[in-house]
């Protein structure tokens, strides 16, 4: 094993997921795991923004408002990114725990957290930062990706369609 990891030759193969091997359950731990830690990250950093925030209202910037603002384009790039990230681990939480005990709770709580970190990065950015409909659309990407990606598997997968009865015994008399 470490002469495989020392000689770089595709030492990360032997930790891909191999549909055969691992197990369903395991793997949906694991990436519960995973988007948990992400969102955690992201959520923190909504909320505590890099380079923190003015202490005080002296020389043009506001108490309380991120100091990392003051670089506008670049703030915009971090807020959008971080709300994509945290709206895409957000959908996989609830995805991964669908019909598990308490998952009302769970969309409850999820529900919450993002109301919460709406409302904490609106209170720590500047008015002239950041446009509402910009950070909305960026929340719902993931979303309405999912909601596509399903509709296209919906309408164009035509193999796990049922056809009318009896359509199986008619193609094989054919």
């Amino acid at each position: 094993m470490i002469n495989r990891l020392s000689t770089g030759r595709s030492w990360y193969k032997r930790f891909q997921y191999e549909e055969g091997v691992d197990k369903p359950g395991d793997v949906r731990n694991i990436m519960l795991v995973v988007a948990t830690l992400i969102a955690s990250v992201t959520f923190q950093a909504g909320v505590n923004p890099p380079g923190g925030v003015w202490q005080d209202s002296d020389k043009g910037h506001v108490a309380g408002r991120a100091i990392y603002a003051s670089q506008a384009g670049a703030y915009y790039v971090f807020l959008i990114a971080n709300t994509f990230a945290l709206s895409a681990c957000v959908l996989v939480i609830v995805s991964l725990t669908h019909r598990f005990p308490f998952h009302l709770e769970i969309i409850i709580a999820t529900i919450s957290m993002m109301v919460t970190y709406g409302s904490a990065i609106f209170a720590v950015t500047p008015d002239e930062s950041v446009r509402f409909r910009y950070v909305v659309a960026a929340a719902s990407v993931p979303f309405v990706l999912r909601c596509f990606i399903q509709l296209f598997n919906v309408v164009f997968n035509r193999d796990d369609r049922p056809g009318p009865p009896g359509l199986e015994i008619e193609i094989l008399r054919n």
